[in-house]
């Protein structure tokens, strides 16, 4: 049986040293995970093994997360893409299929607006195309200051370069709160997105609300949305979690007929 270090590897990528697992065989699948997250994180949503038996399932650990630096001590999402390009090109991988889940989502829209003809299809779990307000009082919020020893303890588990890059991220999302350029996609922006994309969005999300997904389901053109009854940001583990990978795979496979724009 495979494990987590035998499928491990690090690309120097734009300037990082860039953590990645890679398993399988197929048409290339990429996973995104949340901020604060890994990629490891998706053996909770999804079962790896079993997408390795027809993807090439290639799943990083963004910059400045778990094993993958950040030098510069600077965290755009759309410098995230950039590195996810250049680790794909590193792979020889032209054009992917992708699941992103919130900071992996929005990356994921970057991904999809500055090289459309490379993301086939993809499925964007509790993105949004620009902060609203609700969302940027919440970052402020956040900070490294009155953290308890089991908060650090967690992080320490899945961050693995020091208690210098728990900190950074933690101070992140103030940073987020305070751009306007980074994430700031217009409808018209939107439509250039030729991938077929499936939104999947939790109805009573508190960063990012239920109109918000609905907005990108009218801006995108190839689009299907699935609001999650009664679920919250990142609805796609717990009781979610098998009909979410039933239905984001089906999408991916496109093997349902709904779509034909």
């Amino acid at each position: 049986m495979e494990t987590a270090q035998d499928l491990g590897r690090t690309a120097s990528v734009n300037g990082i040293d860039m953590y990645y697992e890679l398993r399988g065989e197929g048409p290339p699948l990429v996973l995104l995970h949340g901020f604060t997250g890994v990629g490891a994180d998706w053996a909770h949503a999804l079962d790896l093994a079993e997408l390795g038996r027809d993807h090439r399932v290639i799943v990083p650990d963004l910059r400045g997360h778990g094993r993958s630096t950040n030098p510069s001590g600077s965290l755009t999402i759309r410098q995230c893409a950039l590195d996810v390009f250049a680790l794909l090109d590193h792979l020889g991988v032209k054009a992917f299929r992708a699941i992103g889940l919130s900071f992996g989502a929005k990356c994921l829209l970057h991904l999809a607006t500055q090289q459309p003809e490379r993301v086939e299809s993809m499925v964007l779990v509790s993105a949004t195309p620009y902060f609203p307000e609700q969302a940027r009082a919440i970052m402020r919020q956040v900070s490294d200051e009155g953290r308890s020893e089991a908060e650090w303890e967690e992080m320490r588990g899945r961050h693995k370069l020091g208690d210098a890059q728990i900190r950074a991220l933690w101070r992140q999302p103030r940073r987020f709160a305070d751009s306007h350029d980074d994430m700031n996609f217009t409808r018209p922006y939107l439509s250039t997105i030729t991938a077929r994309t499936m939104i999947v969005s939790g109805d009573r999300d508190p960063l990012y609300p239920a109109e918000i997904a609905l907005e990108m389901y009218r801006a995108i053109p190839r689009s299907c949305l699935w609001l999650v009854p009664n679920s919250g940001h990142a609805p796609v583990f717990g009781e979610w979690k098998e009909p979410f990978a039933r239905a984001a795979l089906t999408f991916l496979r496109g093997e349902q007929a709904a779509l034909h724009g």
